[in-house]
């Protein structure tokens, strides 16, 4: 028989060392939005299903753990990805005329890992502004994600983009299934030129080789330059390809470090997508790091269609590639019941100071915290003492 105690797959406990690391990222980015102006919320782990898929695609679909609720029979969702919790506070609760920033963190849960070595229980950090269409937006989640990657000590980023609108005109007119609509985007994500040819067998030939020629489009900045040539003259095309060109003009001012990327026929990790969105990968990830984009229609399905960008990331992940501080410097003093030594300890705590009391019959513990000084009796006071 298992043991009582093992985990599911690809769910862990987070032991201190790790836990104070991942803390400490997530006081980073918070701290990092705060100085964006962005505001704090905390949505729920779980939510009546049907709000919580309201606008989604079919794969956060199959990535969300279902259950009834005991109450009232109804069909709950844990939820995997906490967008559009975000875009429902919006709408409903907040309801404001202008822009709004919110950012959240918190664990979302998977029914799949999304790799061999990921966990199904991300801890997801995400930053979403809300009312501005206009790529100014876009241009600041897109610095705020970069900002937060170099406050964490990451260098050598690379940043790919992407845009929604070019394959949505391609597809114009076009009829399709949502089921074949899935099968497009993931033919796409791997250029599989053979199974696209069969998905489109049947198509017009300008639609069948505008398709094929996504498959080929991605490089540095040059490939916007191709596609305007490879592409159909089509208005959803040509804007696509012009708030590109404007992010990316952008993006190479304020961050000239960035290896910037274009991949024309990535659908992004989620269809929701409408506009520009982006994946940031840093040496020895083998997935992004950071994911985000436009997503403009989520909240019509909350009654308020507003104008939306974001991203996400899993802060357990990008722990991995982080490299962890050392403790906190801390003070080690002996358990007393002493009236002075209880005083000078929590003296010591206000000013900000760790001070770990060894309890009786435990004076050697305490070697996994960084104690540097300890506190000592000298005459009728305590004083500390470096070690």
């Amino acid at each position: 028989m298992p043991s009582a105690w093992l985990l599911p797959e690809h769910i862990a406990d987070v032991l201190p060392a790790q836990a104070r690391h991942i803390e400490k990222l997530r006081r980073g980015w918070l701290d990092m939005a705060c100085s964006y102006g962005f505001e704090l919320v905390m949505p729920p782990l779980l939510e009546y299903l049907d709000s919580l898929l309201s606008g989604t695609s079919r794969a956060l679909d199959l990535k969300t753990f279902k259950l009834v609720d005991q109450l009232d029979g109804r069909a709950l969702g844990v939820r995997a990805d906490s967008t559009p919790q975000a875009a429902r506070i919006d709408a409903h609760l907040l309801n404001r005329r202008g822009v709004t920033r919110l950012c959240y963190c918190g664990p979302v849960l998977h029914t799949q890992p999304a790799g061999p070595r990921a966990s199904r229980e991300p801890l997801q950090w995400g930053a979403e502004i809300y009312g501005h269409s206009g790529l100014e937006a876009d241009l600041e989640v897109l610095d705020l994600a970069l900002d937060g990657l170099r406050h964490a000590g990451l260098g050598a980023i690379t940043l790919d983009l992407g845009h929604a609108g070019i394959l949505r005109g391609l597809l114009n007119g076009m009829p399709f299934e949502p089921m074949q609509l899935a099968s497009l985007h993931d033919a796409l994500a791997r250029k599989d030129a053979d199974l696209l040819a069969r998905l489109t067998s049947t198509w017009p030939e300008p639609s069948r080789q505008g398709l094929h020629s996504l498959l080929h489009l991605y490089g540095g900045a040059d490939i916007l330059q191709t596609a305007a040539s490879a592409l159909p003259a089509q208005p959803l095309i040509a804007e696509a390809l012009s708030d590109l060109c404007w992010l990316a003009n952008h993006l190479q001012l304020a961050h000239p470090d960035v290896h910037l990327g274009f991949d024309l026929a990535d659908p992004g990790r989620y269809a929701y997508y409408s506009g520009a969105h982006f994946a940031i990968y840093v040496p020895g990830a083998s997935d992004q790091l950071v994911s985000g984009g436009r997503y403009d229609a989520v909240g019509a399905a909350f009654g308020r269609k507003r104008p939306a960008v974001g991203f996400g990331l899993d802060l357990k992940a990008l722990a991995q590639h982080v490299q962890a501080p050392p403790p906190a410097a801390a003070i080690r003093a002996p358990w007393s019941d002493d009236a002075a030594l209880r005083a000078t300890v929590r003296r010591l705590r206000e000013q900000g100071e760790s001070v770990v009391c060894m309890l009786p019959g435990h004076a050697l513990e305490g070697q996994e915290f960084n104690c540097d000084r300890e506190l000592v009796a000298a005459g009728d006071q305590w004083v500390v003492r470096a070690l």
